[in-house]
């Protein structure tokens, strides 16, 4: 199966090879093995640690993140043995969806990032410049705008005190199904 981002004018982004693996409370979980591909114009790349990525469910019809929302605006990677010691990655996101066969999970690449790395860097949001770059390149709506800037410190605070799914052993679980199941590249 793949996860598909794009960008806001429908250009491709980044193209992840994962497996499905189940679902929680917290949404549905895809892993990608070491040695599987993540691709996008003009850079591809090998994965050298396993990862699992979460699409957070959707809970009476609204987000995950916060009411008022209809879809799901994050996918939470974490890493397991990352050569930067990268934990925690959140892509913000909009329009995150399956397609109607379920071979697929798509979304809008927001640009803002979540990040938390084990060590003295610590988690902080990611990517402002481009935010502001592509918010004025692509005409992000001041609402979207609005919703995602609040949800990424929103985010930010969760991952920092390690709040279920962000703490190690939620990922942790998928992780551990992910490598049970000795997937080859």
């Amino acid at each position: 199966m793949k996860f598909q981002w794009r960008k806001w004018d429908g250009s491709t982004h980044w193209r992840h090879e994962c497996v499905y693996l189940g679902s929680d409370e917290w949404g549905d979980w895809l892993g990608q093995p070491a040695g599987w591909r993540s691709d996008r114009p003009g850079k591809s790349l090998t994965v050298t640690g396993s990862s699992v990525t979460l699409v957070p469910a959707m809970q009476d019809g609204v987000g995950f993140a916060h009411s008022g929302v209809t879809s799901p605006d994050f996918a939470v990677t974490v890493n397991r043995n990352h050569p930067k010691g990268m934990r925690i990655y959140i892509d913000l996101g909009w329009d995150i969806q399956w397609s109607a066969d379920g071979s697929r999970a798509t979304g809008i690449d927001m640009d803002l990032d979540v990040v938390r790395v084990d060590g003295p860097s610590g988690t902080w949001v990611d990517d402002r410049d481009e935010w502001a770059e592509h918010s004025a390149a692509f005409g992000y709506p001041a609402e979207v705008m609005e919703q995602l800037e609040a949800l990424a410190l929103d985010l930010e605070d969760r991952v920092r005190a390690q709040r279920a799914p962000f703490d190690d052993a939620t990922a942790d679980r998928w992780l551990d199904a992910l490598e049970a199941l000795r997937l080859e590249c």
